[in-house]
């Protein structure tokens, strides 16, 4: 697999992600500390975005000494546009997140805890999905065009989908695991298993963690390959990926009262994937760069907010009208 990355790369990646690690886990991840107010999740949301940018522009000052300038512009060029669309696609991983809790009537006190897990249990299996990924791509180059097919066709139903409205503990999944786990009936705290009499079961929450892991491996599958379709050096496509994981528990927070304001981003998160899976399907017949399709990616998220704060005001009017 052919990368950018040098040991003085990964070295200095790994260090600042520890880092974040630990400033995420012991000053926001305190057990019986209160849950974190939206302006809080802002100004933590602004840090690891601010983080992540100054992370950019050293990848890119340290390109342009060892590489030459056009090779950090592009380089530096990828990690933005693999970013963006990672961070975009996020959104709807928040989403999932903030219907678990809220099916499972978890408090926002205990909504940390399953974050903190969720987000290292995130960030083990994407690194672990995007090495096989760059290695399968690296052994069988066709597998791109499958991935295009599949970004195209999930794009394409995204768009159409609508609400579930079965609940979630109707789900297949969900009562098998529940049939084969000694769960409680209720939840124990901040405890993801307890005893009684002796013996040992597990609580809701540790239910909602695993449906929080799998949420994100889900994602993962429609987000790794869409990176792919900007770079397949796995160095940018991990630390691009990991930095947009390490600010989704501010995220989450920072969405979590203005989640149902959003109608609108499916359908613009929809047409991303649908020109990520033709831009990895016609790549044999035409290149588009990198600056376009951040432009694109950019552009789309963009106009997708713009017509979601026309539609909220239309509606916010009617309702007032009333």
């Amino acid at each position: 697999m052919n990368s950018v990355g040098t040991p003085l790369l990964w070295g200095s990646f790994a260090v600042v992600v520890l880092i974040m690690l630990a400033i995420d886990l012991l000053l926001q991840g305190r057990k019986g500390s209160h849950t974190m107010t939206m302006k809080q999740a802002a100004v933590w949301s602004l840090v690891w975005v601010t983080l992540s940018l100054l992370f950019n522009a050293a990848f890119w000052w340290y390109l342009t000494g060892t590489s030459g300038r056009e090779v950090a512009d592009a380089q530096a060029l990828a990690f933005l546009t693999g970013y963006l669309i990672e961070k975009s696609l996020a959104v709807d991983n928040v989403f999932v997140w903030l219907m678990l809790f809220s099916y499972f009537a978890v408090p926002a006190a205990l909504q940390r805890r399953v974050l903190v897990y969720g987000v290292l249990g995130a960030i083990v299996l994407r690194t672990i999905m995007i090495f096989a990924g760059s290695w399968l791509i690296a052994q069988f180059e066709w597998l791109l065009y499958v991935f295009g097919a599949f970004l195209l066709f999930t794009g394409i139903k995204m768009a159409f989908s609508r609400e579930d409205e079965g609940g979630i503990g109707d789900k297949p999944l969900v009562r098998w695991i529940r049939g084969h786990l000694r769960m409680t009936d209720k939840i124990e705290g901040e405890k993801f298993f307890t005893r009684k009499n002796g013996v040992l079961f597990a609580t809701p929450l540790l239910l909602v963690l695993i449906l929080v892991e799998l949420s994100d491996v889900i994602f993962a599958v429609d987000s790794i390959p869409a990176i792919f379709a900007v770079t397949t050096d796995p160095f940018i496509v991990l630390t691009s990926n990991l930095f947009a994981i390490l600010g989704l528990r501010a995220m989450y927070f920072l969405l979590a009262g203005v989640a149902e304001r959003f109608t609108m981003l499916k359908y613009g998160l929809s047409i991303i994937l649908i020109f990520i899976g033709v831009k990895m399907m016609i790549v044999d017949f035409y290149h588009i760069p990198i600056v376009i399709s951040l432009g694109v990616v950019g552009g789309i998220l963009a106009l997708t907010l713009i017509i979601n704060a026309i539609v909220n005001y239309r509606n916010d009017q009617k309702k007032l009208a009333k």
